[in-house]
């Protein structure tokens, strides 16, 4: 049987995060944007049951999404799935990200602590997370950003706190430099603690070198880093369904109004999407229609390419992908057909597409 007779479900990988022994879906699906914001809660449920029956075990969330109303929404839809379709918690591979708070209103009086990695912050934090969540543990809780104000021996000792508490079992970061995960590691392998062991880093066609170079030396060991990335579609660029700089309309998310509004200005401003390294609008539109012939040769969407893409990476734990719509879930999780398409031919074919892949380091000492 070909992989283009196989189900996605059959064809899906489950790789280990880092050096754990926990296995996570190839590809994953996450809430950001969409929860809270976008869906109601029975195509988000729709949304979720499509990604668990298409293979996957592994669900993204944060406190900071839609201000907390994602992990609210994604709280009920478990309860559904545990009490109606008769899905087993441990099934799932459930995370979370704590950094700025819910309702991120830092800035006012009395909020002086609702942001940042102090040990009352990410006790407080999970606790929220776990009540609105529904649930006794999360899987991973990663530190979504980091915390320049807090000493490391601090993050490190409350993350191990969470995991001593059955909070969580396994701790990681998120668009961390690869100096401060270092540093961590290392803190907590003086003190025999548990380190992080994952990243939750950006990945894609347009954004490559933080993933490719600066964490290189992380996937070895004896750190051998996991990662589980996020925007493999650079916000929905890589679709192809922005060709015409048409952004009304639709699911898109370079559409939305109101609280995401900022993802379309900061596109057209020129200063990149998300912290995308390419800025330029015109050159990123022309890269993904240079890309269509290629994935149309491959049978595939300009989405499914993309995502088989990041997914070639071994360095690449999963791939969160997120959609609007449950048929799109399905869409998303045929890319696994497309990965064995990919031959070095095929990725080289694409490397002069982007012509941007990164370089590496001439010292070899800054990759150990």
């Amino acid at each position: 049987m070909s992989t283009t007779d196989k189900s996605p479900k059959e064809l899906m990988e489950y790789r280990t995060l880092g050096r754990t022994g926990l296995k996570v879906s190839l590809l994953s699906y996450g809430a950001w944007v969409t929860f809270g914001e976008q869906l109601d809660i029975n195509e988000a449920y729709n949304c979720m049951k499509f990604a668990y029956d298409n293979g996957c075990n592994f669900f993204d969330n944060a406190e900071v999404y839609t201000g907390g109303k994602a992990e609210t929404v994604m709280g009920q839809i478990l309860k559904r799935m545990f009490e109606q379709d008769g899905i087993q918690r441990s099934d799932l591979v459930i995370s979370t990200k704590i950094f700025w708070g819910t309702p991120y209103y830092h800035k006012e009086v009395n909020k002086a602590n609702l942001k940042g990695l102090s040990r009352k912050r990410i006790i407080e934090g999970t606790r929220g997370s776990l009540k609105r969540l529904d649930l006794e543990y999360v899987d991973i809780i990663f530190a979504h950003r980091p915390d320049a104000h807090t000493p490391m021996d601090e993050i490190v000792r409350a993350f191990n706190w969470i995991i001593d508490q059955g909070y969580a079992f396994y701790w990681g970061t998120s668009e961390w430099s690869s100096e401060e995960i270092q540093e961590a590691w290392q803190i907590a392998d003086k003190l025999n603690l548990i380190g992080p062991c994952a990243e939750q880093p950006q990945y894609n066609m347009l954004h490559r070198t933080r993933f490719e170079v600066e964490y290189a030396r992380l996937y070895k060991p004896p750190i051998g880093y996991g990662t589980t990335i996020w925007s493999p579609l650079a916000s929905g660029l890589l679709t192809g369904k922005y060709a015409n700089k048409q952004f009304e309309g639709g699911n898109n998310r370079l559409g939305l109004t109101g609280n995401l509004s900022w993802l379309r200005q900061q596109f057209e401003s020129g200063d990149g999407l998300n912290g995308l390294e390419e800025k330029n609008v015109d050159r990123i539109l022309g890269i993904v229609e240079n890309l269509r012939p290629i994935a149309e040769k491959l049978g595939a969407t300009l989405a499914q390419l993309a995502l088989a893409w990041a997914a070639k990476n071994p360095n690449v734990s999963t791939v969160i992908t997120g959609a609007s719509r449950s048929s799109q879930v399905t869409e998303n999780f045929k890319a696994l057909t497309i990965l064995p398409k990919l031959t070095p031919d095929i990725m080289e074919e694409i490397e002069q597409v982007l012509k941007n892949q990164p370089k590496q380091p001439r010292d070899w000492r800054l990759m150990n």
